[in-house]
């Protein structure tokens, strides 16, 4: 199904949500499902669920409802799932080789092909079967295996350099858990801002306002 530009970045961000559900129910032998039914399991409205689905051309059938399999076929294919994006990941502290060794890479899309550090005490080292390279060696191996998306889990004072390196290499995708703003920056390039402290504080508002509902 082609992809639309003018599809908001709501929309598009419900995808993935839409994708998980759809999984679960196939995981649970469920073949079809109304858009009622859906909405119930997700919180959404079933007329939300529709339009949703409207952007892409709809897949429901009038008195059948959608076809789990098949519907779940489609998103991923819209998602692009099945793309295979070739991935480096910068920085091998707690949380880079967290995310590297538990991170389901090739079913969302992306190929984890090399992993880099600048601390040389840990360059040899395997982590999800592929050795830690040097920061030294990110430029040859660039132009050798052609990345396209770099996964960026950094501190914040050592991004500007990278970045800018990485772009000027071809990278054009940022999963990016700095805080640098590498959007504004470069504006051809796509990033997907993951800030765990923004979403830890939101967390605590929700929890605070709960509680000074109930005094």
């Amino acid at each position: 199904m082609p992809k639309n530009s003018n599809i908001s970045m709501s929309v598009i961000k419900r995808l993935p949500r839409y994708y998980r559900f759809l999984g679960e129910l196939n995981r649970c032998g469920i073949t079809r499902i109304s858009s009622r039914e859906l909405s119930i399991k997700m919180g959404l409205t079933a007329s939300q669920i529709r339009q949703d689905f409207n952007c892409f051309g709809g897949f429901g059938q009038q008195g059948y409802g959608y076809n789990v399999t098949q519907l779940h076929i489609e998103i991923g294919n819209i998602l692009g799932l099945n793309n295979g994006f070739k991935t480096i990941l910068i920085g091998t502290g707690n949380l880079g080789r967290a995310i590297a060794t538990h991170m389901s890479f090739e079913e969302r899309g992306f190929n984890l092909i090399g992993i880099f550090d600048k601390n040389e005490a840990t360059v040899g080292q395997l982590v999800r079967g592929l050795p830690i390279r040097h920061i030294n060696g990110l430029d040859d191996f660039c132009r050798e295996y052609h990345p396209t998306v770099a996964v960026l889990c950094i501190p914040s004072e050592h991004a500007l350099e990278v970045e800018k390196q990485l772009v000027d290499l071809g990278i054009k995708g940022f999963w990016n858990f700095t805080h640098s703003d590498i959007a504004s920056k470069y504006p051809d390039v796509v990033v997907e801002n993951v800030h765990l402290s923004d979403s830890l504080m939101t967390l605590c508002y929700q929890v605070s306002s709960k509680f000074e509902e109930r005094e």
